[in-house]
C-alpha cells in the first residue's frame, strides 16, 4: 500500500539528486525534446494548428496534441518531420458520453491518421466502484486504437486519495494502456508532484509483476522550467534511467516549450 510518508520521501529524494544530464542545458534540451505542444481549446483554428505544427518542428517537440478534427492537417503539416500526432478522442475532458461515441471518436481519429490516442476514464463510475465498467471501456478503446499508442488520462484531480490513484494506474495498465496520464488540463487541480509521484510507484509495481514498460506523461499546470525538471528527476528516481526518452515519458503543455528554449538560449 502506498502512503503519503512513501510519496513525500521520493519527492524529496528526487529533489536532492543529481540527474544523469552533465549539464543543466542538456536536461533542458531532454525536456523540451519529450513534450506534447498542445492546443485544444474551442476557438482552434486551422491557422492555429498549422502555427502549433511549425512551431514542434522548430523546437523539435514528441508531439503535438489536437482535437479529433484538427488530425489530417496536422498530420499533413508533419508528414515530413519525426514530431506524432497525437489526438484527445473519447469524450475528452469529462468522459460523460456513451461507449458507443467513445468509439466512433476514436475509429474516427484512428482514421485520420493519428499516431496516438489520449483518452480519459470514466472517474464517476471508477468512484462508484464500477470498476468493471471502467475496464470494459478502456479494454474497448484499446481494441478500437489498434497499434498505436494508448494514453489513459486517470484525471487525479478528480479522484480524491493516493490509493484511488494508484488502483486507477494499475486498472488502466492492466487494460493495455501504453502510457498513463495526470490530466486533461481542463479542472482547477491538475498535475502534482505528488499524484505524479503515485503513478510512478504504480508503473514500478506494474513492471516488476509483468515486464512491461509503461510510459507516463504529467499534463496540466506545468509552466515552468524548475517544475519541469522536479519531474525529471522524480521520474529518474522511482524508474530509473531507462525511463529517460521521450518513447516512456512525456509532458503535456503549451507555455512550458517557450520557457525552455529561452532558458536553452541563454
Amino acid at each position: 500500500m502506498i502512503t503519503e510518508k512513501d510519496v513525500n520521501n521520493c519527492i524529496l529524494s528526487a529533489e536532492k539528486r543529481d540527474t544523469r544530464f552533465f549539464s543543466r542545458k542538456e536536461i533542458l534540451r531532454f525536456a523540451c525534446s519529450c513534450i506534447d505542444l498542445t492546443s485544444l481549446e474551442g476557438c482552434d483554428t486551422d491557422d492555429k494548428i498549422i502555427n502549433l505544427c511549425q512551431k514542434a518542428q522548430t523546437l523539435n517537440t514528441a508531439a503535438v496534441c489536437v482535437y479529433p478534427t484538427f488530425v489530417a492537417l496536422a498530420k499533413q503539416q508533419l508528414a515530413t518531420t519525426n514530431v506524432n500526432v497525437a489526438c484527445v478522442a473519447g469524450a475528452f475532458p469529462a468522459g460523460q458520453t456513451p461507449i458507443e461515441i467513445k468509439l466512433a471518436e476514436v475509429t474516427y481519429a484512428v482514421a485520420q491518421g493519428t499516431d496516438e490516442i489520449d483518452m480519459v476514464i470514466s472517474r464517476g463510475k471508477f468512484l462508484e466502484e464500477k470498476t468493471d465498467m471502467v475496464k470494459d471501456e478502456i479494454t474497448a478503446i484499446r481494441l478500437a486504437a489498434g497499434e498505436k499508442c494508448l494514453k489513459v488520462i486517470l484525471e487525479t484531480g478528480e479522484l480524491q486519495t493516493i490509493e484511488n490513484i494508484y488502483q486507477a494506474a494499475m486498472l488502466a495498465m492492466y487494460c493495455g494502456a501504453d502510457f498513463i496520464k495526470t490530466s486533461t488540463g481542463k479542472i482547477a487541480i491538475n498535475a502534482t508532484p505528488e499524484s505524479f509521484t503515485v503513478m510512478l510507484l504504480a508503473i514500478r509495481d506494474f513492471f516488476q509483476k509483468t515486464g512491461k514498460m509503461v510510459g507516463i506523461k504529467p499534463a496540466g499546470g506545468i509552466a515552468d522550467v524548475e517544475t519541469s525538471i522536479l519531474y525529471i528527476k522524480i521520474l529518474e528516481e522511482v524508474l530509473g534511467e531507462q525511463w529517460l526518452n521521450k518513447k516512456l515519458f512525456r509532458i503535456g503543455a503549451s507555455r512550458l516549450a517557450d520557457k525552455l528554449q529561452a532558458a536553452i538560449e541563454e
